[in-house]
């Protein structure tokens, strides 16, 4: 049986040690199998030039709804696979598809699609297990959510909903609602991620939570409590509590406008890249022109505007998702945020993959890992994505 080989050379390599300068990668049969400064021999192996461009981990987006005019819960393949083939382009090689609240049905139809795309999904960014947002989320902080599928936590239902399938591998909700501590303790029995979300949790509701598997924060500052003040006592929120337990996950959306420079600046300075993961959070607009879209499925979806380089309600009134990229992301952690390469693609690939529990596979340019790898330049453009050892997207 013929090896697949692939050998990528003079590109400055980032690994998790330092960036090697003129290095060279070496695939077989979808694997990383050496690292090294310098040009290797490698007989019989495809080559890339990287022409002293970066030589990157893929981006791992932990949450992402749609993009080229697609949404996940279109539910068909034909959208599951839209997506991972526009944000391939952009450097995203994994990534978990978001639902958003909806009827039971219409959930598990978006389960059973993303079983049948995952086996014909090829040429696009690997899919890493879904993420459920929603429907278990405080009205106060809805944002875009559709209020009329937000409820509690129903045992009945979700724990028929999880198992109808092994493919969910987180779940959003607000912690503070009635139900949802045993509904983290059930998830977390599953070994699916419990994250909070569109929440207005004080924080000793925050630390409960934490401690019974809500170990990550869903976009964090979007649709979460802050300091709140009840007659005369003030309490700490959610935002808050993210800062103050150390072991805090956090994911933000880092397009430059649901978070500004400050923000950006802030949650670095003390969550770190450790601690922090980047997601566009992105609907079908990404990559799309500015205009009228819709956030969810074709069906049953909310109008939105596309405008301003972010999708919003018609009334102006919330943001309703971004249409970010993972580059962008990277880009604007480092022109607005201060941050180094190295630490934005922490951020975007180690982090991430962590947080998942796949990071003996992916997150980094290691030996033995899974070869997902990008190349871009200085302005983080992408010019190969590669996904499993093959070139899904070529610039050039």
């Amino acid at each position: 049986m013929t090896r697949q080989r692939l050998k990528i050379y003079n590109g400055q390599l980032i690994t998790p040690y330092k960036t090697i300068q003129q290095g060279t990668l070496l695939i077989e049969d979808g694997k990383i199998i050496a690292l090294h400064e310098g040009n290797l021999d490698f007989p019989d192996a495809d080559e890339i030039d990287a022409k002293g461009n970066y030589i990157s981990p893929g981006f791992i987006d932990l949450h992402i709804h749609g993009g080229g005019g697609h949404d996940f819960m279109d539910n068909t393949v034909e959208a599951f696979l839209g997506i991972a083939e526009t944000h391939a382009r952009y450097g995203t090689t994994a990534m978990c598809p978001t639902t958003l609240t909806s009827e039971k049905e219409d959930l598990l139809k978006t389960l059973s699609i993303y079983e049948q795309a995952n086996k014909l999904n090829v040429k696009g960014a690997q899919f890493i297990g879904m993420h459920l947002e929603g429907p278990y989320f405080a009205l106060s902080q809805r944002g875009a959510q559709d209020p009329r599928y937000i409820r509690d936590p129903d045992p009945v239902e979700y724990k028929e909903i999880l198992a109808s399938t092994d493919v969910i591998k987180r779940w959003s909700a607000a912690p503070e609602l009635k139900g949802a501590i045993e509904f983290g303790k059930y998830l977390k029995s599953k070994g699916v991620l419990a994250a909070i979300a569109h929440t207005d949790a004080i924080y000793e509701e925050v630390l409960e939570a934490f401690e019974n598997g809500y170990t990550l924060a869903t976009h964090f500052y979007s649709s979460m409590s802050g300091v709140s003040r009840r007659d005369c006592f003030r309490f700490a929120g959610v935002i808050e509590s993210g800062y103050l337990i150390d072991e805090m996950d956090v994911e933000i959306i880092a397009d430059g406008v649901h978070l500004p420079s400050p923000l950006l600046k802030l949650i670095y300075k003390i969550k770190g890249a450790s601690r922090t993961a980047l997601i566009t959070d992105a609907m079908r607009g990404a990559g799309m022109p500015e205009g009228d879209s819709i956030l969810g499925s074709l069906k049953n979806g909310l109008k939105v505007i596309i405008e301003d380089g972010v999708a919003k309600l018609p009334d102006r009134s919330s943001f309703a998702g971004s249409v970010a990229t993972t580059d962008r992301l990277v880009r604007n952690m480092i022109n607005m945020a201060g941050v180094s390469l190295e630490e934005a693609v922490r951020m975007i690939s180690k982090t991430p993959a962590r947080i998942m529990g796949i990071d003996d596979k992916k997150g980094t340019l290691t030996i033995g890992k899974d070869a997902d790898v990008l190349i871009f330049d200085q302005e983080i453009n992408i010019q190969h994505t590669i996904v499993d050892g093959k070139v899904v997207y070529s610039k050039i």
